[in-house]
């Protein structure tokens, strides 16, 4: 398979997700990492970035609520390039309504081939990487070949 680099610049466009019970936690991670999150572009669902807006004190764009489709919308911006990296911190151990959507938007993270922090060991990992803070050359599987498909159509008799 053939694969098109994706310039991921110095300042990264991040998303931020919690479940209602790792949003604590997530609130935490972050207040720690204040001063490395502040030059980079925030996104986050619902609540998660409301708190983390008034917590922190920098701008976060704000979409849904997960339940209401903020975990589609942020698969959506991971398609478009919208979005670098994520960091996720979901709960293995609550089930959830919208576990359909939470199942999509990791998907597509690891289609895309973006960075994924699902707890606050990987999150420390990632956000204190050389590379979180440089140019860096993303490879993403060239999917035009898929898009191009040839696709076979049966008349449905009527």
């Amino acid at each position: 398979m053939e694969f098109t680099k994706i310039i991921m610049k110095p300042d990264k466009k991040i998303a931020l997700v919690a479940h209602d019970n790792k949003k604590p936690d997530l609130l935490e991670w972050a207040k720690f990492n204040r001063d490395l999150l502040a030059h980079h572009e925030l996104f986050a669902t619902g609540t998660t970035g409301d708190v983390l807006e008034r917590e922190l004190g920098l701008t976060v764009n704000k979409l849904q609520s997960g339940p209401l489709g903020g975990d589609q919308q942020i698969g959506a911006k991971i398609a478009n390039n919208e979005i670098d990296f994520l960091i996720f911190f979901w709960d293995p151990l609550e089930p959830m309504p919208h576990d359909p959507d939470v199942k999509a938007l990791l998907r597509l993270a690891v289609v895309w081939n973006i960075p994924i922090a699902n707890n606050r060991a990987s999150a420390d990992f990632m956000i204190s990487s050389p590379l979180m803070d440089s140019e860096y050359e993303r490879l993403v599987p060239d999917y035009e070949a898929y898009r191009n498909r040839q696709i076979q159509w049966q008349k449905v008799s009527e």
